[in-house]
């Protein structure tokens, strides 16, 4: 029987086992459950501020064997430089080590054997600081720091063996994070307390399972509500005065990208969260990635990437160029209206689908710069793509990319800016936090055209180089551009 047929019984019967073994009530193997967690955030100011981190966990042996070791993933040293670590097991110093299986995994050896059923108290503590001047890493100034939304928080796994369990954070745990008086504070979760005294400001959030990957964001920022014309609220913290002249102009270029994203992409959330814009405490470690692979498509003089988003409702941004920068910075703002918050996995799509994001910064920067902005970018692209492309011959990375990227122009000016837009936001509230392919995209314009849109994509992905149309459209720089549609972008 060929492979392919043998996959959907093959996986079928994984799921069934898989769900017969999470419905047992014995223990099919070795494991432990998270009974209680809790995580607190300390932020020490000061000129060589730090960032003090405590997680307690309350774990009992819920397998059918002993156990003499754990394993967990503390924060990496390459993102964070690590000042002190420390474990305890119900109190007692226990020592690391590197797992045997995965380097970037940490063994802890317990002091005696752990029975089945029995309880006991892990504590873990990291104090982070700034990685010496030319070194990588995340940076924080002495008012202000950013906890990403992955990497920073130990994450405890599962236990080796056939059938393990062990890992899963409990349905509901608490983030508590202190910090100077003065600070606004956001983090994941949902805020159910704030107390103050004299000095310090401590905010608790409640997180659930929704909240996998914990964030904190804080500092003695400025709050400013922007009118982007749209339902959700957007705040923009920002380290610079309010009269700053940089500031108005990063603030209305961000009101036009929003306005664009409303526009093309539909409304950001369905649950009204307000976005939060918010200046990085230092531009020059706050970012994860420093460098995109799109970037020479979008600028003629692409720089190092700007904007990073932190949270669905959360992006972290670099304000130091001012509106020029900010349209490199649109990728971030994009990826909250296209649900990358909500699966991290759309990062990992395959052409032309990966370009989408590339695709929604141009719409932000075109908002920022002016239509011919749009013209720029694509005969860019297209200096990238060979006039006489050969059959058969595979193309190469740059040239996929670039010719994924311009696919989504072409689908806009062939069905129309009304019917793009129509398509793409029936397919964005369709697959919202499941994620979506390219057949997605295919059966959203063909319900929304009634055209045979899988034979255009067949034109623009499978034959080598672009359609002679579309390229002589924007090579003959006389010949005057329009996009089919009722309606004006804002």
């Amino acid at each position: 029987m060929p492979r392919s047929h043998l996959r959907p019984p093959l996986c079928l019967f994984l799921a069934a086992i898989g769900f017969w073994v999470s419905s047992c009530a014995t223990a099919l193997g070795p494991g432990y459950s998270i009974e209680n967690q809790e995580i607190r955030v300390q932020f020490l100011p000061g000129p060589d501020p730090r960032i003090r981190v405590d997680s307690d966990y309350r774990l009992r042996n819920t397998g059918n064997q002993s156990l003499s070791s754990l394993e967990l993933r503390l924060p990496g040293r390459r993102s964070f430089h690590l000042a002190t670590a420390k474990a305890t097991w119900d109190g007692s110093s226990i020592a690391e080590q590197s797992s045997l299986i995965n380097q970037r995994n940490t063994l802890l050896a317990l002091p005696k054997t752990w029975s089945p059923n029995e309880g006991h108290n892990l504590h873990l503590s990291a104090e982070f600081q700034n990685p010496v001047a030319g070194a990588p890493g995340f940076r924080f100034a002495g008012d202000a720091f950013f906890l990403p939304s992955e990497g920073w928080a130990p994450e405890l796994l599962p236990s080796q063996g056939l059938f393990s369990t062990g890992g899963v954070p409990p349905r509901q745990w608490r983030l508590l994070v202190h910090v100077p008086d003065g600070f606004l504070v956001h983090t994941s979760g949902r805020s159910t307390r704030t107390s103050r005294n004299a000095r310090e400001i401590t905010v608790q959030a409640l997180q659930h399972s929704e909240d996998r990957y914990p964030f904190v964001v804080a500092g003695r920022y400025r709050e400013t509500s922007l009118d982007a014309g749209s339902g959700n609220k957007v705040f923009l913290w920002s380290r610079a005065p309010e009269d700053s002249a940089l500031l108005r102009q990063s603030t209305d270029a961000l009101v036009l990208a929003i306005q664009a994203y409303d526009a093309t992409f539909g409304v950001r959330s369905q649950k009204s969260q307000p976005l939060r814009i918010v200046e990085c405490p230092v531009p020059t470690g706050c970012f994860r990635t420093t460098e995109s692979s799109y970037g020479n498509l979008l600028s003629a003089q692409p720089s190092g990437v700007s904007s990073e988003l932190a949270s669905l409702d959360t992006l972290m941004i670099d304000f130091s160029g001012g509106p020029p920068k900010l349209a490199a910075a649109a990728p971030g703002l994009a990826a909250s209206w296209l649900g990358y918050g909500q699966n991290p996995g759309f990062y990992e799509q395959q052409p032309p689908l990966s370009a989408f994001p590339a695709f929604a910064s141009a719409l932000g920067q075109e908002a920022i710069e002016g239509p011919s902005s749009r013209t720029e970018t694509i005969r860019r692209a297209l200096r990238m793509i060979p006039k006489s492309a050969v059959a058969r011959q595979a193309e190469g990375e740059t040239v996929l990319r670039a010719k994924s990227f311009l696919f989504f122009y072409a689908l806009e000016e062939h069905f129309g800016r009304d019917a793009f837009r129509h398509a793409i936001d029936h397919m964005l509230s369709a697959r919202q936090g499941r994620g979506f392919n390219l057949n997605d995209l295919i059966a959203a314009f063909e319900q929304e055209t009634h055209q045979n849109v899988a034979e255009f994509v067949r034109l623009w992905m499978k034959r080598p180089g672009v359609p002679d149309d579309f390229r002589s459209r924007y090579e003959d720089a006389s010949t005057s551009i329009a996009i089919t549609s009722e309606e004006t972008m804002p």
